[in-house]
């Protein structure tokens, strides 16, 4: 029986018999699409974020960086992105881990390896894209973001932008790892961390959430693959750029992407578009650039988005 079965039958509970609404009327797909995508996401996000806040704590940041400073080359870059893979630390904890992979030692290119894997491919990205899009399209979406995260660090790396890093001494002693002693502080961490998170996400993923219900409901699907198909060039780059200015994570996003995809919108493009709303928006460059000059953080989202880009078209051209 599918796992979201129950779920389903109450937002079918809800929507045709509670409100009233008919199977046929556009309004009460649209209700019952918003109710079945709300309380899938908030229940897969509390699961997941729990035990990945579990392991977490066997995690610590001064444990990462003593391991990541040991590498170079290509070997530190794969490390570098597979640590971000099992770390996503949130944006605003960029700047003291970047001064503290520095201090340690790390290399820059490694560095951007794993700031541009750990917001990219997370817990919420992963379990939202299981949810939406199944297994295969998950693991796409997390091996072309893992193979995004060490090619681009490893072309930053070949630049020698050091130079372009600000003085770091002002911000000496931000970055404070916690320990952890025995199961019972570890579950109230996740407790506490996973209740955070879903209180701060809460409101993106209901107006995600409402966005793509509207879409899915109301938007002709012959509109969205005229403007947006695979056979339109200008798709996945336009996406990309549309991508940037938008400040959300993969809660507030997946459920925009997943209502374009179900539509008829590329895969290739809808990916782009959501790898450049979680690794390259405006806020994250708001606060790298407290640690980093303008150039080096154009330098940035110009490889990246340039590797998201090129993603797009190659999914685009192969799915």
């Amino acid at each position: 029986m599918n796992i979201f079965y129950p779920i389903q039958l109450f937002s079918d509970i809800v929507t045709y018999h509670f409100l009233g609404l008919s199977h046929d009327d556009v309004l009460g797909e649209t209700i019952n699409y918003f109710i079945f995508d709300s309380i899938k996401i908030f229940f897969l996000l509390a699961v997941i974020i729990f035990v990945v806040s579990i392991i977490r704590t066997f995690l610590a940041p001064a444990k990462i960086r003593a391991f990541l400073a040991g590498h170079n080359k290509f070997v530190g870059h794969v490390i570098a992105a597979v640590t971000g893979v099992v770390t996503p630390f949130c944006s605003c904890s960029a700047v003291p881990l970047f001064l503290g992979f520095v201090e340690a030692g790390v290399p820059l290119g490694i560095t951007f390896s794993f700031l541009i894997a750990s917001p990219m491919i997370n817990e919420v990205a992963l379990v939202m894209l299981i949810g939406s899009f199944g297994l295969k399209i998950a693991l796409i979406y997390i091996v072309s973001g893992f193979l995004i995260s060490i090619i681009a660090g490893l072309v930053i790396g070949r630049m020698r932008v050091e130079h372009l890093i600000e003085d770091l001494g002002k911000y000496k002693g931000q970055d404070s790892d916690m320990t952890y002693t025995s199961w019972k502080s570890r579950i109230q961490y996740a407790r506490g961390y996973t209740w955070d998170i879903i209180t701060k996400v809460g409101a993106y993923i209901i107006i995600g959430v409402a966005i793509g219900a509207w879409i899915h409901g109301y938007v002709p699907a012959d509109f969205l693959v005229t403007y947006a198909g695979s056979n339109v060039w200008y798709a996945v780059p336009l996406a990309t750029l549309v991508g940037i200015p938008l400040y959300a994570n993969a809660a507030g996003v997946l459920p925009i992407v997943s209502a374009l995809f179900a539509k008829g919108v590329a895969l290739g493009t809808v990916l782009a578009f959501m790898m450049a709303v979680t690794a390259l928006s405006l806020p994250e460059f708001l606060i790298l650039r407290r640690i980093m000059k303008p150039k080096l953080i154009a330098i940035f989202a110009c490889v990246v988005g340039m590797g998201i880009i090129f993603t797009g078209y190659i999914f685009n051209a192969i799915i």
